[in-house]
């Protein structure tokens, strides 16, 4: 198409309430247009940019084994109900009745939904071990919706999810994604470093956000300098060497502002090793166990030929959010 007839409305100046550079610059080279407080309509150059990393991070989902599908947007609240999170969640969730005076929510994450498809059709630990993702429109009310789509109230998430027959087997998954996530920044020009993180609302006892360094990151950060200089596995790694790989980074000390311990840090890292920082979280792996899985009833019969609750794992990109790390 000639660029004549092609819709690319800029700005000569940035509206006053963008704060960051990628915001402002996002704004007036005519990708996205603010509707409302956190909520951007991506014009086509937006889209376009949005579209291609949807798809390196596709490409590294389904390389790394996982299989997509797409879930809705809406979810039946007693879904959230089940597992005890729908009263726990807080404000952030939007939540809605329909006509018929059924309770459902914008969905802000999906462990409720996946695991509910799962325990409608997997019944055998011979379909384990799975790994199903999507890329989906999330809605969380954020308190202070700032930076653009760096903390947008809707934005576009790619989520995956693991089940696995006994935790050493979950852990493999966790370790494969984190190989992955790495790779999924670089090609995309990215050094993202993982750091120990609190697993919040989601729950369970690990987790890790990929954080890339940036004066504009919301939240300090505290990591080992070598772990920025380490580069990505790349897409020839070989699998069955993950734990190697993820025991390399988290050997080295690496926290966010949440989990830091300042006595650890200085016992552990070097004097001139010690990087402190800002950062953009860009994705956020957890093992969580049979969290879910357990109050649902997501079992399979196991090698025994008894029930056993799965074990689980989620993992979120955000992939609008990019952007504003790019």
């Amino acid at each position: 198409m000639r660029l004549s007839r092609y819709f690319l409305p800029t700005l000569k100046e940035a509206p006053s309430d963008a704060q960051i550079v990628s915001h402002q610059l996002m704004l007036r080279a005519g990708l996205i247009k603010q509707e409302a407080a956190g909520i951007y309509a991506w014009l086509p150059l937006g889209l376009r940019v949005l579209n291609r990393i949807e798809q390196i991070v596709r490409e590294e989902q389904e390389r790394a084994g996982a299989v997509e599908l797409l879930m809705p947007t809406l979810q039946l609240a007693d879904l959230w109900r089940e597992s005890g999170r729908y009263d726990a969640y807080g404000p952030e969730m939007l939540r809605i009745t329909d006509r018929h005076e059924r309770e459902l929510l914008y969905g802000p994450t999906n462990e409720e939904m996946i695991t509910d498809i799962f325990r409608s059709f997997v019944k055998s630990y011979k379909a384990l071990p799975l790994n199903l993702f999507h890329i989906q429109w999330k809605f969380r009310d954020e308190r202070r919706p700032r930076f653009g789509v760096m903390r947008g109230r809707e934005f576009l998430m790619k989520d995956a999810y693991s089940f696995d027959i006994d935790e050493a087997s979950a852990r493999k998954a966790y370790n494969r994604m984190f190989v992955a996530y790495l790779n999924t920044f670089a090609r995309m020009g990215l050094k993202a470093v993982p750091m120990r993180a609190d697993t919040g609302p989601i729950g369970g006892d690990l987790s890790h956000e990929f954080i890339v360094l940036a004066d504009t990151g919301e939240s300090q950060v505290f990591c080992d300098r070598k772990l920025v200089e380490m580069p990505a596995p790349g897409a020839g790694v070989d699998w069955d060497e993950l734990q190697a790989i993820v025991d390399e980074r988290t050997s080295m000390y690496a926290a966010t502002e949440e989990m830091h311990d300042a006595a650890r840090f200085e016992s552990e890292t070097a004097e001139g090793d010690r990087l402190t920082a800002r950062g953009i979280e860009v994705g956020h792996i957890f093992y969580f166990g049979t969290k879910y899985s357990a109050p649902m009833k997501a079992k399979v019969a196991g090698p025994d030929g008894k029930d056993t609750d799965v074990h689980m794992g989620s993992y979120g990109v955000g992939v609008s959010r990019l952007l504003g790390a790019i």
